[in-house]
């Protein structure tokens, strides 16, 4: 997230605290958790870093406030600054003072659990120290031996950082499971199939599956959490939640940002790798998925594995068939002009990586054979918008036709994420009055209506979560490698194409996006078998 999104963010938990607070009674400090944690020592990798700072410490702070972290526990930061405990504490307090996330009179108590050792990450007799150092802050804060390592870090330093803390003895567990320790990583899990599989090998030489959090923070988003509770605790959905009721599917998370600093980044990434490997098909597994016998981690994950299979393999021969692909020109945001992707800082003037792309794919299982999944993603839109709708398929038959004519509205189902948290559900209804004629109507539900309790942000519950270790918001690597697996051959055929600029769409900042790929949706699928 850049700190645009997350002011954002941060605005909407603020009214909405102060919106349900007065009404409901709701008392700041309420327990977040119904589970007692384990005593444990967070080790927060790249701790002087962007992440860090305006996600990571005020999560921890937040969850400390409300009765979500451990009676005993210690956060140590670790990076190449060189800080003392004493500059690193005042940096964290001044990071929580500016997102208004400071409670004077706890502070003291908290910042006495929070050190800082400086870190060469590639240098194995850091990761002896910073293990010696561990055992006497675990023996101080009396947290068990046990141990989180969350490496907030670019990428490339994943397969060091976890090997030499397995070298440093860092990633040892009692079978018995009364001492544990936990690594967690940041997407992108490698840039394509075969560098996700050597990742994992490297990871593994040291910790095992049940160990490693791979987090992707749009699923602790509450509204997207929602979805499983929507579709399996309601028995009037899923019996049209199928072929033959649901004509298609979009997944929609758009920004109306661009690059911000991320060009480095971005331009070896791109919106697919960016957002599709990982948020989008997440969001499809949680539409599409079959119900699990039960809601625990592995059940839920096996679920969402048999999506990933059942992905029709992208006809590569006829990509501008099924994947628009684009790039933002200068245009205005909300009244400001802004520059075109090429003209960003870090940006080659050639560039030709994508920032938008609509991808259309098909399902090959029995629930969802010949419904169209339309996946949309891009930056400078006009819009920050995430949401899912299901499109529901025409009347079969229209007894109105000779006084409304042929065409009636077909029933929308919207799952709102941001900003808007809401599901809202269209449908036909007469209008009063003499005429024999018919209105859309919507039913609203906000998702926060008539909740007292404290809300929780994205990292917060994935923090918790690690620390519970429930890995049910987590990716399992048989899914990333299937995911990669779909991506790949795209990916590849994008990259190998004679002309990459001639298959680049540009559109303008501030706009709806590429006007091919409302053609391709409008264009309604001349292959559905």
């Amino acid at each position: 997230m850049t700190q645009d999104e997350d002011k954002i963010e941060d605005k909407v938990r603020e009214t909405l605290v102060s919106a349900v607070a007065p009404d409901l009674g709701m008392e700041m400090g309420e327990c977040v958790c119904d589970r007692e944690i384990d005593p444990c020592t967070i080790s927060i990798f790249g701790a002087t870093g962007d992440l860090a700072s305006r996600k990571l410490i005020p999560a921890l702070y937040s969850l400390y406030l409300n009765g979500g972290m451990p009676e005993t526990f210690a956060i140590v930061g670790a990076g190449r600054t060189d800080l003392n405990d004493d500059t690193f504490r005042k940096r964290m307090e001044r990071v929580l003072r500016d997102k208004n996330h400071y409670d004077a009179g706890r502070w003291p108590e908290f910042a006495q659990r929070l050190y800082y050792r400086r870190i060469r990450y590639e240098d194995g007799n850091s990761y002896e120290a910073l293990a010696d150092d561990l055992r006497v802050i675990d023996q101080d804060h009396q947290t068990n031996g046990n141990r989180i390592f969350y490496l907030s870090l670019p990428p490339f330093l994943y397969k060091d950082v976890s090997q030499l803390l397995g070298r440093a003895g860092l990633g040892a567990e009692h079978g018995d499971g009364s001492r544990w320790s936990r690594i967690v990583v940041e997407k992108p899990f490698g840039r394509d199939l075969d560098t996700a599989t050597e990742l994992d090998r490297a990871i593994h030489e040291h910790f095992r599956e049940h160990q490693i959090f791979r987090i992707d923070h749009y699923l602790a988003k509450e509204t997207v959490q929602n979805v499983l509770m929507f579709r399996f605790a309601n028995s009037i959905f899923e019996p049209i939640w199928n072929r033959r009721y649901v004509d298609h599917v979009s997944i929609m998370a758009t920004e109306t940002l661009g690059v911000e600093m991320r060009s480095g980044y971005y331009e070896q990434s791109g919106v697919l790798r960016d957002m599709f490997q990982n948020h989008m098909m997440q969001l499809l597994s949680l539409i599409a998925m079959e119900p699990p016998s039960v809601f625990e981690a592995d059940r839920v994950r096996d679920e969402k594995v048999k999506v990933y299979r059942s992905l029709r393999p992208f006809p590569i021969a006829s990509l501008q068939e099924y994947l628009v692909l684009g790039q933002y020109e200068a245009g205005v945001i909300e009244g400001e002009p802004v520059p075109g992707y090429r003209e960003e800082p870090g940006v080659d003037a050639y560039s030709v990586t994508s920032t938008y792309a609509m991808m259309k794919v098909f399902l090959d299982n029995w629930r969802w054979q010949g419904v169209p999944f339309y996946l949309t993603s891009g930056k400078r839109l006009a819009d920050k918008i995430t949401e899912i709708a299901i499109q529901f398929k025409n009347v079969p038959h229209s007894l109105f036709r000779n006084v409304l004519g042929e065409t009636i509205t077909a029933n929308r189902l919207i799952l709102g994420i941001f900003p808007e948290e809401k599901i809202t559900m269209t449908f036909q209804t007469k209008n009063p009055g003499a005429r024999i004629d018919l209105r859309t109507v919507t039913m609203d539900f906000d998702y926060h209506q008539n909740y007292s309790g404290p809300a929780l942000d994205a990292y917060e519950k994935v923090l918790m979560d690690c620390m519970l270790g429930d890995q049910t918001l987590f990716w399992r690597q048989d899914a990333v490698e299937c995911c990669w697996s779909f991506l790949t051959p795209i990916l590849e055929g994008c990259e190998m194409c004679g002309d990459r600029a001639e298959a680049l769409h540009f559109y303008e900042a501030g706009s709806r996006g590429p006007s091919a790929a409302e053609n391709m949706k409008n264009g309604m699928d001349s292959i559905r078998a």
